[in-house]
């Protein structure tokens, strides 16, 4: 097959698998409709891997031209190159895995045959994002992704106990979103504006062969609105508070929002602009320092979470700060390095808990779980692969990924290595706590629940296990120099080689004395958080207590830094008011009124002409002589 028939494959598949279920599914039990919406996205990660093997350069494929001016053309095209492949490795790989484990996890669900339906098009949406070769597909697909979102966050709206709760947090994602939305969309025009195009091959010939640099406003006004545009999508400050919300949906939603898919759109927009980033350092700026915040604020409310996926969610805005971070430096393999090795150990953490939520009949608060690594060992074990990933434990995949973005962080400014050090050791810990909470103990739920404990059926244990091996040897991928010319930052070379932009970026070179120093120092301080959080948590038992029994910072952490609330007040509560005054002034008071008004205006004139209408003839000719004495009267003055 050429290339474009594998590339146009991929995208079909999960298109078909979409439509196949969405019209046929509800008559369908429930293995086929899973079967089918699986088996689909397996087939587009085999084809995806076939793509991967054969790119030697970037590739166009053009669909059909969508605008075509003298001065403007917009065409509905992909574009086939290293980001591009990557990213659609990652995609239909990860989000194969989520949709095997919802087969078991979402069987007893009565719509079934409608998340899967969503599930598929959430995936194709996603490819749209990342293959297409402008602009105008990136927002084609970005806006899928958001309504995809929207339908797989609230998709249990009708729940008795939870459904106001799925809908307000759905309504919440697809608001927020729409914030960053409006500043991406702002971004389009004025990068339009500009250079005339949406093509990125076209905007990076201009840029880096044509060198053609518009004003120092002009690129930091473009890449602001990106930036604003990744923000809403990747979940920074300010528009980060839909994420953790996000929980309420399904927990592969959860795996597949927050691991490989709708969060790394904003990071992908920016490396895809890289071109575009680097004329505007004040933008770069603004991402660092905001990124930096954004993994320190998460972190800091991680740590007294006690909902297992909300202390996954917030795990994930802290990560993500952390790339951003990267980006900031102008780090962007060091991002998609972390991005990658993130959807391994994030997915493998989410689809955990969603195991470990299986086993306890639904529950979710850590406090009423302990003890469970004897009740499902293969969740117990694959979970902990992931927590020490993500801490960064020595020679797992997160420990090489953090330690790049540290290395450009160290290169960049010492105040700024030292705060995202921070931010990595507060990982560690409240990591650390979630594992050992819900493992290790006595078990602290009731005996109902303790007696249906059970470890997770095949198709549910198996992604969890390949996960776990990938969390462990993902960091191959892009390790340092120390470890051999021959096999050191291989992503790095393959992401430059046919990557717009990328290529002109000045990597970080340390020392081997640096990388040294740099990999001891992080084990160092993941050991330090592993032992003390063992003791505390195993050696002293200690539980986390009951909301109304906590002081302090620790309730700062629990209750989320009090952002909701100060939302709430700051802008829900004051467009609440105006909405309510304008209801009673405009549409009360002036519009129903006025209309009303006219209404029966109509109505009363109406009923005064009627009256003419008698049905009486010698009444209509008399009227009729009136009119004729009137209009000969009107002739005669007139001359």
């Amino acid at each position: 097959m050429t290339i474009e028939t594998i590339i146009l494959s991929i995208l079909a598949l999960p298109l078909l698998g979409a439509l196949i279920n969405g019209i046929f599914g509800k008559n369908l039990p429930k293995k086929i409709v899973g079967t089918i919406a699986t088996v689909v996205m397996f087939a587009s990660f085999g084809l995806a891997i076939t793509a991967f093997s054969s790119l030697h350069e970037m590739k166009i494929v053009h669909l059909y031209q969508f605008i075509n001016f003298e001065s403007f053309h917009l065409n509905f095209s992909l574009q086939v190159d290293a980001l591009s492949i990557w990213m659609t490795l990652i995609v239909t790989g990860v989000g194969s895995l989520i949709h095997l484990f919802s087969m078991g996890y979402m069987s007893h669900d009565k719509g079934y045959y409608k998340f899967f339906t969503y599930l598929n098009i959430f995936i194709f949406s996603m490819l749209i994002l990342i293959l297409g070769s402008n602009y105008f597909m990136l927002f084609f697909g970005w806006e899928g992704v958001g309504i995809c979102s929207y339908l797989l966050i609230g998709f249990h709206f009708s729940d008795e106990k939870k459904g106001l709760l799925n809908s307000v947090a759905a309504r919440k994602a697809f608001i927020m979103n729409r914030i960053g939305d409006l500043g991406l969309l702002i971004g389009l025009f004025l990068i339009l504006a500009q250079f005339g195009t949406l093509e990125y091959r076209e905007l990076a010939q201009m840029i880096l062969v044509e060198g053609i640099n518009p004003t120092t406003w002009m690129m930091f006004g473009i890449t602001f609105c990106l930036f604003i545009g990744a923000t809403g999508k990747s979940a920074q400050i300010p528009l980060f508070t839909w994420l953790p919300d996000a929980m309420a949906g399904p927990t592969p939603v959860s795996a597949l929002i927050h691991a490989a898919t709708m969060v790394t759109a904003g990071i992908f927009l920016v490396v895809r602009s890289n071109f575009l980033f680097e004329l505007a350092p004040m933008t770069q700026d603004i991402m660092l320092y905001v990124g930096l915040a954004t993994s320190l604020v998460a972190a800091f409310i991680a740590m007294r979470q006690n909902d297992i996926k909300k202390v996954l969610a917030y795990s994930t805005v802290s990560q993500l700060g952390f790339i951003f971070v990267s980006l900031g430096m102008g780090g962007y393999t060091a991002a998609i390095f972390h991005v990658t090795t993130h959807a391994f150990f994030k997915a493998l953490l989410f689809l955990g808990s969603g195991s470990v939520i299986h086993a306890m009949s639904d529950e979710q608060d850590i406090r009423q779980m302990g003890g469970l690594k004897k009740y499902i060992p293969i969740t117990h074990i694959t979970f902990l692969i992931g927590t020490l990933a993500i801490a960064g434990f020595p020679f797992l995949s997160g420990f090489f990924s953090k330690d790049e973005i540290l290395a450009h962080a160290l290169h960049h400014n010492i105040i700024i290595y030292i705060s995202l050090a921070f931010s990595a050791l507060l990982t560690a810990i409240y990591m650390f706590r979630l594992y050992f909470v819900v493992f290790y103990g006595k078990f602290r739920g009731s005996d109902e629940v303790k007696h249906h404990l059970h470890e997770s059926p095949l198709n549910m244990t198996l992604p969890l296990m390949v996960l776990a091996v990938l969390s462990v040897i993902g960091g191959v991928l892009n390790i340092p120099s120390l470890f051999g010319e021959g096999i050191s930052h291989w992503m790095s070379h393959f992401l430059e080689h046919t990557t717009l932009g990328l290529s002109a970026v000045d990597p970080v070179h340390l020392s081997n004395g640096q990388t040294i120093m740099l990999m001891t120092s992080a084990s160092i301080l993941t050991i330090i958080a592993l032992v003390v959080s063992y003791f505390i948590y195993v050696k002293k038992e200690s539980v986390p207590v009951s909301d109304d029994k906590i002081t302090g910072w620790v309730k700062l952490s629990a209750n989320k830094l009090y952002l909701d609330e100060i939302y709430n007040f700051l802008f829900v509560k004051p467009i609440e008011l105006i909405s309510t005054f304008g209801h009673r002034f405009f549409e009360v008071a002036f519009l129903n009124k006025s209309i009303y008004g006219f209404a029966n205006l109509v109505g009363k004139s109406g009923e005064i002409v009627r009256k003419w209408q008698s049905g009486i003839v010698s009444s209509y000719i008399l009227w009729m002589v009136f009119g004729i004495v009137g209009l000969v009267l009107y002739i005669i003055i007139k001359k």
